[in-house]
């Protein structure tokens, strides 16, 4: 295996930023060439292999359409053959596409991708066998010190002295994906509809062809081309400001309903007939209760964020629901825990226990299309039994001093008769259905703040309040 070095025998890139710096709490998030090189992915490659061994003979591995993925993903596969693994490379994907690889084929897997990151980034989200999560806390902490280790001190005599080298073979998985997703939801008896999708281009453009081509719907693609400088907008459907075409298209053509996806495909945000987006708790509270009646009495999961509707309707469906922290490896975690067959973030991350415990924003999209279709009425009206309040989408600020500002907003709480929760920030539940959430970022000075009344007029004052707090 030839491994560049530099003439001191270290590798050609060891003067790169130091891997804690983007080896994050769940994934690898750098830029590239600075902080991200082949140099580095061989290495993480390597340090991974290692932390699987022996448990596993194989990790499958999956890019995005961003200029640099082949490359990175190519020196990642190089690392794990290196340390005797063998890969199965199954090119191009979205990283749901990767999850049902790690759950389909047994074996733990690797994305490349910065999902919505600008251009310059690039990353890596990797899993264990049957897609389950890694995080610091669980092994990628140990995979990211080994490669430390390595570009530090080299590729040494032993290093490279291993029992064997692994082989890489292409499996091209699309169809099965498509296949897989087909047999969890069946839309072959739906009526038509008419849908624009906006993959931002992003993975999506390559995904809904295969998973929609063959049904009762009239597809009105909007960016498919793969272009990972995203020449459009930004494929983060979070931001209202990257809707606006979706909104306009939906407008001009009358469509069903439109479907915006993010840059990795995981994410699905929902637009309806007038353009309108329908809040992902409410597309969560839809999902729970079509799982529900497959599975009555089943136990339901939702973020501290969501809406109050979707304990409310989940409750009201039969359903046991539970409240968990921001985050898909709490999520992952409590449906291995509780068993839950769903989860949803108000993120637009939805998680299923029937596609391997993993997010994917196209089985929802899916479950969605599966509802509207099986009915008459247009999706405002048919969204609306489950958009119960008014909410403030999250809001970012910039804080000095985090834990000096968390301690205020604790002050203010009690003064003003709220009740405190500390599971994830501060959540503060007020009198007639009042309540926000106040997170700290992991990695900026940041504080989160999410907000819902039962009214906008009432939202918007408590919104005022609290930021003017936080900013203050």
């Amino acid at each position: 295996m030839a491994v560049p070095t530099s003439e001191a025998g270290r590798p050609a890139d060891a003067s790169q930023s130091r891997l804690t710096a983007f080896v994050k709490a769940y994934d690898v998030r750098g830029l590239v060439g600075s902080q991200l090189t082949a140099e580095v992915t061989r290495a993480i490659g390597y340090a991974f292999a290692r932390f699987l061994s022996p448990d596993a003979s194989s990790v499958v591995v999956a890019y995005d359409m961003r200029e640099s993925s082949p490359e990175l993903a190519g020196a990642f596969a190089d690392g794990v053959t290196t340390a005797g693994l063998d890969v199965v490379m199954a090119g191009l994907g979205s990283t749901d596409m990767l999850y049902f690889a790690a759950g389909h084929l047994d074996m733990p897997g690797a994305m490349f991708t910065a999902s919505h990151n600008p251009a310059a980034y690039n990353g890596i989200k990797m899993c264990l066998a049957g897609a389950v999560p890694i995080s610091l806390d669980t092994g990628l902490a140990l995979v990211r010190d080994e490669a430390q280790d390595i570009l530090d001190t080299g590729w040494d005599a032993a290093r490279l002295a291993g029992d064997r080298v692994g082989t890489v073979t292409e499996q091209d998985l699309l169809v099965e994906y498509a296949a897989y997703l087909h047999s969890l939801v069946d839309l072959r008896s739906i009526r038509p509809l008419r849908v624009v999708v906006d993959a931002g281009n992003g993975m999506a453009g390559y995904t809904v062809p295969a998973v929609l081509s063959g049904l009762p719907l009239q597809v009105d693609p909007m960016y498919f081309e793969l272009d990972g400088s995203f020449p459009n907008h930004e494929a983060n459907p979070l931001d209202p400001a990257n809707l606006v075409d979706l909104q306009a298209r939906m407008r001009e053509v009358q469509a069903d309903i439109g479907l915006a996806f993010d840059g990795d495909a995981d994410r699905c945000f929902v637009v309806d007939e007038r353009g309108e987006p329908v809040s992902p708790s409410a597309i969560t509270a839809l999902v729970a209760t079509r799982e529900l009646r497959r599975h009555p009495g089943a136990t339901i999961l939702y973020n501290l964020i969501s809406s109050r509707a979707v304990p409310e309707i989940v409750t009201q469906a039969g359903g046991s629901p539970v409240r968990t922290r921001v985050g898909h490896s709490f999520i992952k975690a409590e449906m291995a825990r509780t068993g839950a067959v769903f989860g949803g973030e108000h993120s637009a991350h939805y998680y299923f226990a029937d596609f391997f415990r993993a997010d994917t924003g196209m089985l929802a999209a899916l479950h969605v299309l599966a509802a509207l279709g099986g009915q008459d009425a247009p999706l405002s009206e048919f969204a609306a039994e489950y958009d119960r309040y008014a909410d403030s989408g999250e809001i970012n600020s910039t804080v000095a001093d985090v834990p000096g500002k968390l301690d205020q907003i604790k002050a203010w709480a009690a003064a003003n008769g709220g009740e405190i929760d500390e599971m994830d920030g501060i959540t503060v539940g007020l009198d007639d259905g009042r309540w926000f959430n106040v997170r700290p970022s992991n990695t900026e000075p940041l504080l989160r703040l999410n907000v819902e009344a039962r009214t906008p007029a009432a939202m918007s004052a408590l919104r005022d309040e609290i930021l003017a707090l936080i900013r203050g």
